[in-house]
C-alpha cells in the first residue's frame, strides 16, 4: 500500500585531546663576583606550545556510545530528506520528531503521491495518515492497531535512536573520512558499514529477501557527536537526510476530530 511505502521511507531516517610536545633551552646564571669567573647553569625552561591540541577521532569502540549518548540528550529534532533514483527526485520529506513522548509529524511529496503532499502524524503510538487519492484533502485516516499491520513497526523505525543503537552489534567497519563544512558548520564525516541482517534483527525486524549483506552509510557529526547528516545508496536508490534544530520547542498533536475520517 502507498502509505506503507511512505512510512518506510521516513524510517531511513569523550572527545580526547592530545598534548603538544614541549622543547627546552639552557639559560646560564650570572657568575658570582670573584677574581676567577665560575660558570654555572640553571634548570632548563620548557617552552609553552601555542599549537592547538589534536583531536582523537572516534573508532569502532567509541563511535556508537558517543553517538547514542549525544542523541539521548535530545528532546526533539527537525528532519529533511530526499530520495533520488534514475536521475530524478523520487520523494522528499520534511518533519519533526520528539523523543519523550515519542511523536512524529512528517510531510512528504513525490511520485508515489501523484506530485502532491502526504502527511503522517504519530501520537500516542497511533498513526494518522493524509494521503492523496486515499483521503480527502486536509483529512486524516486514523489507523487502528488491528488495521495497522506492519505500519506501527515502520513508524517506530522513524525514531533514529533505535536505528543508531542497532549499529552497536551490526557495525562491520568504521572509517574517519575527514572534516567537511555542511551548511556553514564544520562537521566530521565517517564511513560506516553495517551488517544488514544484524541491524534489522537488533531493531526487531525480519530480513526481507534480496537485501544486500551490508549497507554503507556516510554520517556527518558535529563536535558534540550529534548526527547532522546521513546518506546511503541501496539498490540504485540514494537517500540523504539532515537533522537539525535539536532541542527546540516542538508540539505534535493528533488532528482535530473534524479532520479525522473513518
Amino acid at each position: 500500500m502507498k502509505f506503507r511505502a511512505a512510512v518506510a521511507t521516513a524510517a531511513v531516517v569523550p572527545l580526547a585531546l592530545g598534548l603538544a610536545a614541549c622543547g627546552g633551552t639552557d639559560k646560564p646564571a650570572a657568575a658570582p663576583p670573584a677574581p676567577v669567573s665560575v660558570p654555572t647553569t640553571a634548570e632548563p625552561q620548557k617552552a609553552v606550545s601555542t599549537a592547538p591540541p589534536a583531536a582523537v577521532r572516534l573508532n569502532r569502540v567509541t563511535f556508537v556510545p558517543a553517538m547514542n549518548s549525544a542523541l539521548t540528550k535530545q528532546k526533539s529534532w527537525h528532519i529533511v530528506g530526499k530520495m533520488t533514483g534514475g536521475g530524478s527526485t523520487l520523494l522528499t520529506m520534511d518533519g519533526y520528531q520528539t523523543a519523550n513522548p515519542t511523536a512524529m509529524s512528517m510531510t512528504m511529496t513525490g511520485a508515489a503521491f501523484q506530485g502532491k503532499a502526504a502527511k503522517i502524524i504519530l501520537v500516542d503510538k497511533t498513526p494518522y495518515l493524509s494521503l492523496p487519492g486515499l483521503t480527502p484533502a486536509g483529512k486524516f485516516a486514523k489507523i487502528l492497531p488491528q488495521d495497522a499491520g506492519n505500519l506501527a513497526e515502520l513508524m517506530d523505525s522513524g525514531d533514529p535512536t533505535k536505528i543508531y543503537k542497532s549499529f552497536d552489534k551490526s557495525m562491520v567497519n568504521l572509517k574517519f573520512v575527514g572534516e567537511e563544512t555542511v551548511a556553514g558548520e564544520k562537521l566530521e564525516r565517517y564511513a560506516v558499514t553495517v551488517n544488514t541482517a544484524k541491524a534489522l534483527k537488533a531493531q526487531g525486524k525480519k530480513v526481507p529477501k534480496g537485501v544486500p549483506a551490508t549497507i554503507n552509510y556516510s554520517m556527518w557529526m558535529d563536535k558534540s557527536h550529534l548526527v547532522r547528516k546521513v546518506s546511503f545508496d541501496l539498490s540504485g536508490v540514494s537517500m540523504v537526510m539532515t537533522m537539525s534544530d535539536y532541542n527546540k520547542p516542538v508540539s505534535i498533536t493528533a488532528p482535530p476530530a473534524n479532520k479525522i475520517i473513518k
